[in-house]
């Protein structure tokens, strides 16, 4: 988002705000804002607010992207950032006099699909019942609603982009997602095979797409909910493709399921086994309305995507962003 608003000439001010921010002088792009340090889900509500609103001050919009998925075995950490912490975003753009707020929602608010035709922003958005991710998410559309509902003075722009990668989020990947157990060299693309869950094909975006989606909808001012994702879905073939040169073996999807709720239980793997209930039900989804009323359109495939992180993943690749720097070790949550 940084690198997108640093190229945007009728961009005149750019305040960040996040829990762990960047010390010193920062490098580009992170010396193109103005930093506030808050953690939205911290016990105290009303400082939260007040300080949050002290940095939207003046603002024409405010582009929400805070959210945590680790760790997934906390959930009570979870939803007050994820929760808690939007809905004191939005009193903060209240109180600061801010009328739009740009909020980052998901694919995975999306209720399950099991077709494979692309989906509207219709589509009912009751998320996966078994995905922490998708319940929180699924949560942040109802706030959203409940909110545009009490305050019809502040427009809300929802974007639900299909799942983000780039190089520079390869170490956070394998951190957040990997884990300590699996070699990162395992994603070099010699693999003998690989196991694909047979009811599984996903849609990926590439970060600076999504950027210039949210930049977009912070000009244009379109309102509702917004599908972001590349044109292409992926499914066994192709992620073969960049993993094992295309050898892939169809597997159940409940077999990959019990594969990783065990790992998960036993605290090997950071992800938990609702993230395979949701990515192997999502539905797929259609760009029409972002295309038509942003002029938006992605610059890269989701095949190229992936294959930018998996080169990350292995080169242990990051930023000076404390989330995305490099770290020695794992913790899982």
């Amino acid at each position: 988002m940084l690198r997108a608003l640093r190229g945007a000439e009728d961009i005149t001010e750019v305040v960040a705000v996040a829990r762990r921010i960047p010390q010193g002088t920062p490098p580009a792009p992170y010396n193109s804002a103005t930093w506030t340090s808050v953690d939205i889900g911290a016990h105290d509500g009303t400082r939260v607010i007040r300080t949050l609103a002290q940095a939207m001050h003046g603002a024409d919009a405010v582009i929400h992207l805070a959210w945590a998925i680790q760790p997934n075995h906390d959930r009570d950490r979870l939803r007050r950032t994820n929760i808690t912490g939007t809905s004191r975003v939005l009193a903060a753009a209240r109180a600061a006099g801010v009328d739009h707020v740009v909020v980052a929602s998901s694919v995975g608010a999306y209720s399950p699909a099991h077709d494979d035709n692309l989906h509207n922003e219709s589509w009912p958005t009751k998320g996966t019942p078994s995905s922490e991710y998708s319940v929180d998410k699924a949560d942040l559309e109802l706030l959203l609603d409940e909110h545009e509902r009490d305050h019809p003075g502040v427009l809300i722009t929802r974007l639900r982009p299909a799942l983000i990668f780039q190089r520079d989020a390869g170490s956070e990947i394998m951190r957040y997602f990997i884990g300590r157990w699996v070699p990162a060299s395992a994603f070099s693309g010699h693999l003998p095979t690989i196991t694909w869950p047979d009811s599984m094909r996903i849609q990926a975006l590439h970060a600076d797409d999504v950027a210039q989606a949210y930049l977009a909808a912070v000009r244009v001012r379109p309102g509702g909910a917004l599908n972001v994702a590349a044109d292409d879905v992926l499914g066994g073939p192709q992620i073969a493709s960049l993993l094992s040169g295309g050898r892939f073996q169809e597997v159940p999807t409940l077999a990959v399921r019990a594969a990783v709720s065990a790992g998960w239980n036993a605290r090997a793997l950071p992800v938990s086994p609702g993230w395979i209930d949701m990515a192997a039900t999502i539905p797929l989804m259609s760009t029409a309305r972002a295309r038509s009323e942003l002029g938006w359109a992605p610059q890269h495939t989701a095949l190229s995507t992936i294959a930018e992180v998996l080169s990350g993943m292995v080169e242990g690749a990051g930023t000076a962003s404390p989330p995305l720097r490099p770290r020695r070790g794992v913790h899982l949550g």
